[in-house]
């Protein structure tokens, strides 16, 4: 086959160490893989045109998009780039070449802009570690103070390590992000959430430490001092997260004081580590993360044909595939229905975190006892062949899901499996997937009563891998209530969006605890 030799430049600014790579649909574009990227380099003295001369087959048109990011050597001899995406283009439609000769020239101009419109994105995880250290007031004060002096005072936290580092600040009054902290660090506001958000390659080997300062200078200020109100140190590090063996949780850290070896008291920081999704790589051939297209409002068959548990009257059973098949033959754009995990791992499509086992035998309808079981405690094949009712009708008095089952087919039953969904629901019916997750109320009460549930990492690699790999064509968004596991779908996967849910001011349901799910409220 016949080539043609394109020379492609494109101008953007980068920070140190940041390159600009072309990656697009043909073998010497990468085949859209960020690890095959191909690196331009910088030309002219500004150091902002980035260009590189690329062999492509000839009269074949070629799509492709520019990224900026980080190219690591392999860990192992002769394997591929570690390649961190910082920012890439996520036009729908890319930018395309179709070569005629020999040589050709092509000015891409500005980073990011294509048809004069600028759409651009960030990066996911692809060979990097985030993690993410909290402070906040969603139960109490993160920081306490025991020793006297220092009791009626009000602090300043910076945090200190040598990794990239971004902090965020959220309130009700707004979000600010910046990648510096002042000196003497951000002072803690009860309607304040902070956020050091870290990038690392290796993560098990971080020592991070918060250092505190009295924002209210007064008598303790040392004349002179180098840091005025500086009082001390908390040091965290992070093989104690391999350690517990959770990638989200709270770790309590004494406060050291500037001048001695005695605690002067503690803070509380809620942490989150969030890793690359194990043995699967997105492409980067598409994106809808941010993609949003005005149109007509549409029609989504929630649970499928709708909620059954507490209705008198229903003629198929909610979450069921018949129940996806009746609304997309009624005409939903979309269905909407809840995914969790079963105990052996399969992901399967069902709305409680718990279930009811009924005792009684087939056919006797004499006797009922009923016993609420977690779902995440029955392996798939338990939940096919148990007899099960759902725990909101049976607080409903409703057991008309327990008699009525006794003959149903295939389709009608309870628990199917989220790649049998895939292949029942013709591609054309969008699905909006509702990630179930634990959740703790302001009472301190737990969803379920569950107040631990699976590695979060590992729960959502299982899922997010089985709808990658079975999406195609299909519309499809992720929704969850869990602000941290729509923060790890949006950081592990560069295709799908992902919908924050909240229930707002509610009598029906009760207030929950975290800061970030709790209504914005008129001062």
């Amino acid at each position: 086959m016949e080539t043609t030799q394109v020379t492609v430049a494109v101008r953007g600014e980068t920070s140190p160490g940041e390159v600009i790579a072309v990656v697009g649909s043909c073998e010497s574009l990468g085949g859209w893989s960020h690890e095959k990227a191909v690196i331009l380099h910088p030309h002219g003295n500004d150091g902002n045109t980035w260009t590189t001369i690329i062999t492509v087959p000839k009269g074949v048109v070629a799509k492709y998009r520019y990224l900026k990011g980080f190219f690591l050597e392999s860990k192992s001899a002769g394997g591929p780039y570690q390649v961190i995406v910082n920012m890439w283009e996520t036009h729908q439609q890319p930018r395309t070449m179709s070569p005629t000769g020999s040589h050709q020239n092509i000015d891409d101009g500005q980073f990011g802009i294509h048809n004069e419109v600028n759409c651009v994105d960030s990066g996911w995880l692809t060979c990097q570690t985030e993690i993410r250290l909290r402070l906040h007031y969603s139960k109490t004060s993160p920081v306490s103070i025991t020793k006297k002096k220092f009791k009626k005072s009000r602090f300043r936290i910076k945090l200190t390590e040598t990794t990239t580092l971004e902090i965020s600040m959220i309130s009700a009054n707004g979000y600010k992000s910046r990648h510096s902290q002042p000196e003497c660090g951000n002072a803690l506001e009860p309607s304040q959430w902070t956020e050091y958000n870290i990038h690392t390659m290796d993560p098990y080997n971080l020592e991070l430490t918060f250092e505190f300062f009295e924002e209210d200078m007064g008598e303790h200020v040392v004349q002179g001092d180098a840091h005025p109100g500086f009082v001390g140190t908390a040091c965290l590090l992070s093989s104690s997260f391999a350690e517990s063996g959770k990638d989200f949780g709270v770790a309590t850290l004494p406060i050291m004081g500037r001048n001695s070896r005695q605690t002067i008291g503690k803070v509380r920081v809620d942490y989150l580590v969030m890793r690359p999704i194990q043995g699967l790589h997105c492409d980067m051939s598409s994106s809808f993360t941010k993609y949003w297209k005005k149109r007509s409002t549409l029609d989504v068959g929630h649970r499928g044909a709708g909620s059954t548990h507490a209705a008198k009257h229903h003629r198929v059973r909610e979450n069921t595939i018949a129940s996806f098949k009746s609304a997309a033959q009624h005409g939903a754009a979309y269905i909407e229905f809840d995914v969790h995990l079963s105990k052996d791992s399969v992901p399967i499509v069902y709305h409680d975190l718990t279930c009811c086992i009924s005792t009684k035998k087939k056919n006797d309808k004499t006797s009922l006892e009923l016993i609420e079981v977690p779902v995440k405690d029955l392996t798939y094949d338990q939940l096919q062949l148990l007899k099960l009712a759902h725990a909101a009708a049976i607080k409903e008095n409703n057991d008309k899901d327990l008699l009525d089952d006794e003959e149903e087919v295939d389709e009608h039953q309870p628990f199917p499996s989220l790649t049998q969904i895939f292949q029942a629901i013709p591609e054309h019916v969008g699905f909006n997937i509702e990630l179930k997750w634990i959740c703790q109320m302001k009472d301190g009460s737990w969803d379920g009563n569950l107040s631990s549930y699976f590695n979060m990492n590992t729960y959502l690699d299982i899922i997010l891998s089985c709808v990658l790999q079975r999406g195609g064509k299909r519309r499809i968004v992720f929704s969850c209530f869990d602000p941290d596991i729509c923060t790890m779908v949006r950081q592990k996967q560069n295709k799908y969006p992902i919908l924050f849910l909240t229930q707002g001011i509610s009598n029906k349901y009760p207030e929950m605890m975290d800061i970030r799910c709790q209504p914005l409220r008129s001062p």
